[in-house]
């Protein structure tokens, strides 16, 4: 039976009061759903895209023969994390033999490759950093379909994949003179796919609309190398589109690329994404300086706090109002996020490139030398709770679903390297 208008407006004044974004979704045009699940891992660093995992069980112990569900042999080489949407594990790789990009489609429920689609071959830029590779950027999906972010032939490119592997378009985002190679991960954002390419001759953020490929809104950029992948969080009543680095701390709307606001803060060169406590937002970077640096995201910029710690490669996490993070030479730090206050710091060993995931309390980050360590989020002190060895590499940033964990891990020996995909559940 048809509500009358009174109580129609009754039940949407119910609707926006119970749902704070009810009605910013209500009134944004030309909103395109995203069609994922709490058990997805959509995107760069999980669904709320700093690093936090839906509660759920994981095992906090594992090993090649101790709580491995399934391991796949992933051809090629690459950083990019894994995502996940229904029973689909998709992983940017790339051929070294003969310069080629693909998208790896995986069956989560048994490690099978269902498909791999070749994205580009040849092209191949020269100048690479020793700890990059050709397919660093994590994709991003929609729940329709998959983003894919690669440079090639000096320019980076975005292209729309379905859930088959067919590539639906292609874009050119930028060109790119690369200085120690590319590995911005793209953010979905309402009807939008955005990427990052921040470089020495002039870079740029722009927007596609994810179903045609359209060119939606393009912002000039710093000409200064940069590896930060762009993110958004809702700061300061409204939607916030967080970039580090090119010595700023930047936000812009993401519905147009308009500047909000923007800082000298951070460094030149970051490589780890903004993360937030919901009032300020934090980022650190490593070339030419170190600095982690606090900034009020209310449009005033003002800069609460820095430290001369350095956090490059990873990105670091809140939890509950503190800061953490594990730096690229390994030592553990926490901060009090308010004020910046040291609260503990602790050498766990070996070096990271990784980005810390907290689940159920605890943080989990792996180093480049295959070991992942598990450790409390306690202010207090650093509490160690596991040490799991597996292969000799790990690069990537773990994905988690419906209570497995995914790690791509790489096994070397002095005449080869080969990548595994690992499902570890109890």
């Amino acid at each position: 039976m048809p509500l009358s208008p009174l109580r129609l407006v009754g039940t949407i004044t119910l609707i926006l009061a119970l749902c704070p974004f009810a009605w910013s979704a209500l009134h944004s045009p030309g909103v395109d759903s995203v069609s994922v699940s709490d058990t997805d891992w959509p995107w760069w660093r999980g669904p709320s895209r700093d690093g936090h995992a839906p509660s759920q069980s994981v095992p906090l112990q594992w090993s090649e023969d101790q709580n491995v569900v399934w391991k796949t042999d992933i051809p090629g080489r690459g950083h990019a994390s894994p995502v996940i949407i229904g029973d689909r594990v998709f992983l940017a790789t790339a051929d070294e033999g003969n310069q080629s990009q693909h998208l790896i489609c995986i069956d989560k429920r048994d490690g099978g490759i269902r498909w791999s689609t070749q994205i580009h071959e040849g092209g191949w830029e020269g100048r690479i950093h020793a700890r990059n590779t050709q397919a660093s950027s994590t994709v991003a999906s929609d729940g329709e379909r998959v983003f894919t972010v690669f440079m090639h032939d000096s320019h980076i490119w975005l292209s729309a994949l379905d859930f088959e592997g067919k590539i639906l378009w292609q874009r050119k985002a930028s060109d790119f003179a690369s200085h120690w190679g590319y590995s911005t991960s793209p953010a979905i954002y309402k009807n939008l796919i955005i990427v990052g390419s921040d470089h020495k001759e002039g870079g740029n953020l722009s927007a596609f609309d994810r179903t045609s490929g359209n060119l939606v809104w393009n912002t000039p950029r710093p000409a200064i190398p940069n590896y930060a992948s762009p993110v958004v969080h809702h700061l300061d009543g409204k939607d916030q589109l967080l970039v580090p680095g090119c010595e700023l701390m930047a936000s812009y709307d993401p519905n147009s690329g308009k500047e909000l606001w923007s800082t000298a803060a951070t460094t030149r060169e970051t490589v780890g994404s903004v993360v937030t406590d919901g009032r300020n937002v934090f980022a650190s970077g490593g070339y030419p300086k170190n600095e982690t640096s606090c900034i009020t995201a209310d449009g005033t910029a003002q800069t609460v706090w820095t430290s001369p710690i350095r956090v490059y490669a990873p990105s670091m996490i809140v939890v509950e109002g503190f800061l953490y993070a594990v730096t690229d030479t390994g030592l553990a730090h926490c901060w009090n996020a308010s004020n910046g206050e040291l609260m503990w710091r602790e050498k766990v060993g070996g070096d990271f490139s990784a980005s810390p995931t907290l689940i159920n309390g605890n943080l989990i980050v792996s180093s480049e030398q295959g070991k992942t360590i598990v450790f409390k989020a306690n202010p207090e002190r650093f509490e160690l709770l596991a040490e799991n060895q597996l292969g000799n590499e790990i690069w990537a940033s773990p994905a988690l679903s419906e209570g497995k964990l995914y790690l791509r891990v790489a096994h070397t020996d002095e005449n080869s390297r080969r990548e595994t995909l690992y499902c570890i559940g109890n």
